[in-house]
């Protein structure tokens, strides 16, 4: 499995992907479509949002995205493809996103969370902070997490 920088041409099927990995958590189509357009990545979205994708023999199998400066940063999107969660993809994503943020300086990496996806997170490392409003559900709260990437002046 390789890691390498999305291509604004992907931003397509990107998207696509992250409502299939969004649905994998059993949310009912309408829940999906009310997350639509936070989980849709366009071309300049790709290219802002630092996006790599994890690809095997030509097949995109997931993506991360950081956004923001250092020394904070943001994991805008992390999503894998429905069969391949549970085989390393996340790990290989969230180990190249802790590699990037911090050979560009960032300190620590926050991110609203799927409560589905809360352990996955915390096994990578992230502490939960508290809770924040989804951008996609009225009402509904999401676990606030953070990620130390790297000790100031390390």
């Amino acid at each position: 499995m390789a890691i390498r920088p999305a291509r604004p041409s992907e931003a397509a099927a990107l998207s696509a992907l992250a409502l299939r990995s969004k649905a994998h958590w059993g949310y009912d189509a309408e829940f999906i479509e009310a997350c639509r357009a936070e989980l849709t990545l366009t071309p300049d979205r790709i290219a802002s949002g630092r996006t790599a994708v994890a690809e095997e023999d030509g097949r995109v199998l997931g993506f991360v995205t950081l956004t923001g400066a250092p020394p904070e940063g943001e994991l805008g999107l992390l999503f894998v493809e429905p069969d391949m969660i549970g085989r390393g993809v996340g790990r290989r994503l969230m180990a190249h996103l802790r590699a990037e943020a911090e050979a560009l300086g960032f300190e620590r990496i926050t991110f609203a969370a799927d409560p589905n996806a809360e352990p996955f997170y915390r096994a990578m490392g992230a502490v939960r902070l508290g809770t924040v409003p989804s951008g996609s559900i009225p009402g509904r709260r999401l676990p606030l997490l953070a990620l130390h990437v790297a000790t100031p002046g390390s």
